[in-house]
């Protein structure tokens, strides 16, 4: 033991000898080892769910109201779950909820035979347009009269 050293300057030595001896697992490395830094005090800690939080609920909300139109809407909702699961044990449960969902319709839907999986895709793409069609007509764009308008004047 190098005790008798401690006020020469080589307290990160001492501290790094008394680390070793002790039966505490090592710190984690990455961005888990500053997680746990921020987390050791307990403003640190609450300051982390609320932040973690905001960006997790506005990522899901953002994806949910991306879902009806074309693009990656389940996407950000289960990259926000996965956001909120790093904090939060509900978001953790509630996300592999919705994995077992999806592997679950995933495997149902390969077992079907064309018939079905032709008229899935029928009802999808009608109520994707018709969700479209419903967003567009909220911004008063009618694309069926601006077709109609573009068909007559041919």
């Amino acid at each position: 033991m190098q005790i008798q050293n401690s006020d020469t300057g080589e307290a990160d030595v001492i501290k790094d000898e008394a680390a070793a001896r002790s039966g505490m697992p090592a710190r984690r490395r990455g961005i888990q080892g500053r997680l746990d830094g921020i987390r050791a005090t307990r403003t640190g800690a609450l300051t982390l769910k609320i932040v973690v939080g905001i960006i997790g609920v506005v990522m899901v909300v953002g994806g949910l109201i991306m879902v009806p139109f074309p693009g990656p809407g389940w996407l950000v909702v289960f990259a926000g779950l996965a956001v909120l699961s790093t904090e939060f044990h509900w978001a953790r449960k509630l996300l592999e909820f919705g994995k077992r969902t999806l592997h679950a319709w995933t495997e149902w839907y390969k077992r079907q035979g064309w018939t079905v999986r032709i008229l899935v895709l029928i009802v999808t793409l009608a109520a994707a347009g018709a969700i479209v069609y419903a967003g567009l007509r909220t911004l008063g764009i009618d694309v069926i009269e601006i077709g109609l308008n573009f068909v007559q004047t041919r």
